[in-house]
């Protein structure tokens, strides 16, 4: 399975607006610079995590974005899903009807096993993301890097 490079920009920027905490919005464009990204696309991910409820936006001259909730509250999951949708990652097509029939009147008497087996570990998986918080991988981090939130949090400040 592969996720959009947008999973992978909506953690981290989650991550920064965590460690920036929620007295302070931070625009897009200021995000997006953070790690090089381009801004319009960033865009289209806050827009994402905005319409999840994990993030809040405002405008104005203050205006920027925020986290919408506590960090042990948003899960790994939430953040997938908000980005590349609910849906399955593995769709069966019943390919087994294609079969020689002989062999396709036996298989349709069971369900499809090779869609249950990848049911079964996408369902691992998700459960995996959902039972890690934002505020887990927060705490990883500080306990490999103490110095990355202060860094963040000045980064933000001056920039």
């Amino acid at each position: 399975m592969r996720m959009s490079e947008g999973v992978e920009w909506a953690l981290h920027t989650c991550l920064n607006l965590a460690w920036v905490g929620p007295e302070k919005a931070v625009p897009a464009a200021r995000l997006a610079a953070f790690y090089d990204l381009p801004p319009a696309y960033l865009s289209k991910q806050l827009q994402a995590l905005v319409q999840a409820e994990i993030a809040s936006s405002s405008s104005g001259p203050k205006g920027g974005f925020r986290l919408a909730r506590e960090p042990e509250i948003i899960t790994l999951m939430d953040i997938v899903t908000a980005i590349e949708g609910p849906e399955r990652a593995f769709r069966c097509s019943e390919i087994r009807r294609r079969a020689p029939q002989s062999l396709a009147t036996q298989g349709f008497l069971h369900p499809c096993h090779v869609d249950w087996a990848m049911r079964e570990a996408e369902l691992a998986w998700r459960r995996e993301l959902a039972a890690k918080s934002l505020a887990d991988v927060q705490r990883t981090v500080l306990r490999s890097s103490p110095g990355i939130p202060e860094h963040t949090r000045r980064w933000f400040s001056e920039h």
